[in-house]
């Protein structure tokens, strides 16, 4: 037992050790309070209905008015509600119509028998849509999205680094690293539920962290993708940003043609969603859903000028496989739906790991803290070796020379990029559904990392001109390009060869 400590302890000295420990006690209950709160989220539209029956559930009462007839009757009936997207899921017997306002941030819900309002209230008002905000922005006013944002990058630093501290330094010790201790002490138990936990867990818990970092800075991401994809990051642009043809006098075609065309477009998918032009010459934006994978469905989209009903985008010939990827596997690979009922529950259960994480984390640190705290102050092993001018682990040395970082940071990114889709993978399999969600994970993780290596360049570039000419030497960011360009090249490499070679991922 004493050998196994002793090597245990020992590889957390490592510089991946030093990372997890610093990073869990800086950003630990951040995430663990924004993985409580999605954990909520997973089945947010249940308990949504279930605490506000009146606004969800109405009584069948003949056919439901279709929501292109309804939409336009209700904006005249109720001109002081003035809707700027609809989603009306006509499917379902019982559901209402939710409408939202975007000036007054308010939602109205509406009898899709009748057309009558059952109920308004403000976007983040109630149970769910606290809980919403709250695990979004943590109630702070446009900082808050961007803390969340970088505490998902944490998280997944925290996984990556948990899981190289877990592997065994003997193959004989892996059965005492996949199992939890019982007979031995409360404090070992601890530190073996901490291991335990985090292996078990890591596959949903990476997954959900990455799509999480993918959707708050969704602005840099969806650009990315069509870069990766060899298209021009301007394209997504100018595509979501098409407009009407504008001419004075000309009324708005009616929104029954509208959907008819996108839906003739589209064949086999149903708008669900109506996103209302705010202007005279914004365009109407239907989002689709088609059957097919993820199992909640396809997503897509289609913009149509508000006059001509000409088609200005099909997301399904018009975006690259990754576009269509992210519309359609993003949030749902975040909550779970994407294999039903099992991938949920495994997400809510994921989402409650980084507090279970976070508690006996801290149970095992500070003790060892105050043991460190009470020592007398010793050069280390570590400050003797930096002095000496020597290597401390043969990777981040003070004179490792930067090829060799090349070839060690080529090593650990094709470890990686396998680490990657084996988490997405792993994921989805109770739901029968391996390979996709590791291409998917790969496919989002692949943008990050690209953005990764222009941050490096950039910071190298501040560096050589501005710092190394004055005699400012550091080998943080000749290291920080060594490490990020290997990377980048075998992402991009495994990235080319699976989307831009006919691989799809639905």
């Amino acid at each position: 037992m004493s050998d196994n400590k002793s090597s245990w302890a020992s590889h957390q000295k490592r510089w991946f050790g030093k990372w997890h420990v610093y990073l869990g006690i800086i950003a630990g209950f951040i995430i663990a309070f924004v993985g409580v709160t999605g954990s909520i989220l997973v089945f947010r539209e249940e308990i949504d209905a279930a605490l506000n029956p009146q606004l969800f559930v109405v009584k069948p009462s003949g056919h439901k008015i279709p929501p292109a007839i309804l939409l336009p009757r209700f904006q005249q009936e109720h001109p002081a509600y003035k809707i700027s997207y609809l989603a009306a899921d006509d499917t379902k017997a019982t559901a209402t119509y939710e409408a939202y306002n975007a000036a007054t941030e308010q939602e109205i819900f509406i009898n899709p028998y009748t057309g009558s309002i059952c109920g308004i209230r403000k976007h983040d008002s109630g149970f769910v849509g606290i809980v919403t905000e709250l695990h979004r922005t943590l109630l702070i006013p446009v900082a808050g999205r961007y803390i969340v944002g970088l505490a998902a990058i944490c998280l997944l630093i925290l996984t990556a680094s948990g899981l190289r501290l877990w592997v065994p330094q003997k193959l004989k010790q892996l059965k005492v690293a996949l199992l939890i201790k019982r007979r031995a002490s409360l404090k070992r138990q601890n530190y073996d539920l901490h291991r335990v936990v985090g292996l078990y867990s890591s596959p949903v818990v990476f997954v959900l962290a990455l799509t999480g970092v993918c959707i708050t800075f969704s602005v840099v991401v969806i650009p990315m993708l069509f870069l990766c994809s060899g298209e021009s990051p301007q394209g997504v642009q100018q595509l979501l940003g098409a407009k009407s043809h504008y001419q004075a006098g000309v009324k708005p075609m009616p929104l029954t043609e509208l959907v008819k065309n996108a839906e003739a477009a589209m064949p086999g998918a149903k708008v669900l969603g109506y996103a209302v032009p705010k202007d005279t010459t914004a365009s109407y934006r239907f989002d689709m859903l088609s059957e097919g994978l993820p199992r909640s469905g396809k997503r897509e989209m289609a913009l149509l000028d508000q006059y001509t009903g000409k088609l200005l985008l099909n997301s399904r010939t018009d975006f690259p496989e990754v576009g269509n990827a992210y519309l359609s596997w993003l949030a749902p690979l975040h909550y779970g739906t994407f294999g039903g009922l099992p991938t949920q529950i495994l997400a809510l259960l994921g989402g409650l790991m980084p507090a279970v994480l976070f508690i006996s984390g801290i149970a095992i640190w500070w003790p060892r803290f105050k043991k460190q705290r009470n020592k007398p102050v010793q050069k280390s092993d570590l400050r003797v070796a930096v002095l000496a001018g020597k290597s401390t682990d043969g990777v981040t040395g003070v004179h490792t020379p930067f090829i060799l970082r090349l070839k060690k940071g080529f090593k650990y990114a094709l470890l990686f990029i396998g680490f990657t889709v084996l988490m997405g993978t792993l994921y989805g399999l109770i739901s029968g559904l391996p390979i996709r969600p590791g291409l998917a994970a790969m496919a989002f993780l692949t943008t990050l990392i690209q953005v990764n290596l222009v941050l490096s360049v950039v910071c190298f570039i501040i560096y050589a001109l501005l710092f190394y000419p004055f005699g400012k030497r550091s080998r943080i960011w000749p290291g920080y390009l060594a490490w990020s360009l290997p990377f980048a090249l075998v992402y991009g490499l495994f990235y080319h060869l699976c989307f831009n070679m006919g691989l799809s991922i639905f």
